[in-house]
């Protein structure tokens, strides 16, 4: 395990593990908006969509197995992306324990810097979405089973689908800058791909935010109903 402890201790290995982990994380954000999409078909697409997902794998494994084996990579994963995340702040302010008398100016996205900020944002959204959507704690119209009923009833409420847009803002950041430095992590850095790479962070970006984005526009508009 030599190579483990490694990999745990240096700065290298913790932005590989923040690197693989946001690859699991960037195929989750895309997936469930892609599956989020049938929020436009109607009710009976959409609910059947949120049954197959538990169903599915069915009767080879329990209903939902597959599900919550999903959910406990997606936890692993998110785990480990923030521990990463903050063992690597750590290191960099370690590396520089006293404060710089004056400060040079360095060319820095808002993205990244916002980097942190933004995460903790997205931390709190995911809590309150799974008690919001998935759990219904707190939502005060929850039909369990009925998702497309609970999407539009949570939504209805604007300083919910206010909170959602924010975090959905501050998640379009997270991802740019989080693919720009994956590829860099993992040593996809070479100068004649940068311009490709900056293309796709800010298209795959822009495709998860406004994608999510329109789902409580549509509702407040009526779109949706």
């Amino acid at each position: 395990m030599s190579w483990f402890s490694d990999i745990s201790r240096s700065a290298v290995g913790k932005k590989a593990v923040m690197a693989v982990t946001g690859i699991i994380l960037f195929g989750f954000v895309l997936t469930h908006m892609i599956g989020n999409l049938k929020l436009y078909e109607g009710p009976d697409k959409l609910n059947n969509y949120a049954g197959w997902l538990r169903e599915v794998g069915s009767p080879a494994v329990p209903t939902s197995g597959l599900l919550w084996l999903a959910r406990l990579v997606l936890l692993t994963a998110v785990v480990l992306h923030i521990w990463a995340a903050w063992q690597v702040t750590r290191m960099s302010r370690g590396a520089r324990p006293q404060r710089y008398s004056k400060r040079r100016p360095v060319r820095m996205t808002y993205a990244s810097r916002t980097m942190r900020w933004g995460g903790v944002i997205i931390l709190l959204f995911v809590i309150y979405h799974l008690l919001h959507l998935t759990t219904g704690t707190v939502h005060n119209n929850f039909i369990k089973d009925d998702v497309y009923h609970n999407v539009v009833a949570g939504f209805r409420v604007w300083w919910v689908s206010l909170f959602y847009i924010v975090a959905q803002v501050a998640l379009g950041f997270h991802l740019y800058h989080g693919l720009w430095s994956m590829f860099q992590s993992l040593g996809w850095n070479q100068p004649r791909f940068n311009p490709w790479r900056r293309w796709f962070a800010y298209a795959f970006a822009w495709i998860i935010t406004l994608g999510n984005i329109s789902f409580p526009v549509a509702v407040l508009t009526g779109i949706i109903s």
